[in-house]
């Protein structure tokens, strides 16, 4: 356990914590990004599906 908190004292006090931040805020947006693309597709997806059924249906 001494380990572990020595080894996060150390990672919140070096110069390396703010790239952390960093990388952590380019990883939220990316998802965001990847989210939003993923439900737009599955959107566009289903009205396709839904026009295909509707034309084998008539």
């Amino acid at each position: 356990m001494k380990y572990l908190t020595k080894k996060l004292q150390r990672f919140l006090t070096s110069e390396d914590g703010p790239t952390a931040v960093e990388y952590a805020v380019m990883l939220a947006l990316i998802i965001i990004v990847c989210l939003t693309a993923i439900s737009s597709i599955g959107s566009k997806a289903s009205t396709q599906f839904t026009n295909v059924a509707n034309s084998i249906g008539t």
